[in-house]
Parts: C-alpha cells; sequence; structure tokens
C-alpha cells in the first residue's frame, strides 16, 4: 500500500469510533440516568469507546509511524495515552455513582449525568482536532 494511502486509512480507523462516539451519545441526554439499565449502558457505551479509541490509536500511531510521519505519530501517541488514562478514571467514577445511585442517593444521576457530558465534549474536542489536522497531514495522491 502506498504511504498517503495508510496514513489516509488509519485515519478513518481512528475516526470511526470517535464519530460513533458523538452520534451515540447524546441519545443518553433523553433518558433518565436513575434508570439503572439505562446507566449501566451509558458505562457500557463509555468502556467500549475508550477500548476502541485505544486499540484504533495504536494502529493509527503505528500506521504514521511507519510512513515516516513522526509528529503526528506522536500526537496520536498522546491520544491513545488520553484514551488510556480516560479509561482509568471515568470507568470507576461511573461504577461509584452506579453503586451510590442503587444505594438511594439522589444526586447520584445528576454526577454522572455531568460525567456524561464531560465524556461527550472531551470527545468533541479530540474529534475537532483531528478533523481539523487533516490538511496537515499532506496525503497526496497525485501520479508523480
Amino acid at each position: 500500500m502506498v504511504p498517503d494511502a495508510v496514513a489516509l486509512a488509519a485515519i478513518v480507523i481512528l475516526l470511526f469510533p470517535m464519530a460513533y462516539f458523538l452520534l451515540a451519545s447524546p441519545a443518553f441526554l433523553l433518558v433518565k440516568l436513575d434508570i439503572q439499565p439505562v446507566a449501566q449502558l451509558l458505562r457500557g457505551m463509555f468502556r467500549v469507546h475508550f477500548l476502541m479509541m485505544t486499540i484504533a490509536g495504536v494502529i493509527a500511531t503505528i500506521a504514521f509511524a511507519a510512513t515516516g510521519r513522526l509528529f503526528f505519530a506522536i500526537a496520536i501517541g498522546l491520544l491513545v495515552a488520553f484514551a488510556v488514562w480516560a479509561r482509568r478514571r471515568f470507568i470507576p467514577r461511573m461504577d461509584a455513582e452506579l453503586r451510590a445511585s442503587e444505594a438511594g442517593d439522589a444526586d447520584a444521576p445528576r454526577r454522572l449525568r455531568r460525567l456524561h457530558w464531560v465524556g461527550m465534549l472531551c470527545n468533541a474536542v479530540q474529534l475537532a482536532a483531528i478533523v481539523g489536522s487533516i490538511p496537515y497531514f499532506n496525503i497526496n495522491f497525485a501520479p508523480a
């Protein structure tokens, strides 16, 4: 595969989980998070999102490093590091809020909603950064 095609494929692989989360997560704004199955589904969506970001980011980092675009490899590597850090931060906090909600804490769904908003905001910022940097990838398919 041509190096430019590899870089383009890496970007598409990276954008897929981010775009999915951007489209799927606002649906949870329409339901109450004090309903236990809904809150658990939200937690599962966050867990899978962070896992997919880690996997897609590693693939993209390797692809950019292999094509000689070290700056972009480092930048996407930082995105992977953020996904790993966020997973370790968000999921235990969501679990704590789910347990608090089960125990009858009336504020737990509000705190869970705040985590939901923060997660959506983080994803939107990352997606905007990736999409905004596409012109700088210097992907060229013109015949040489």
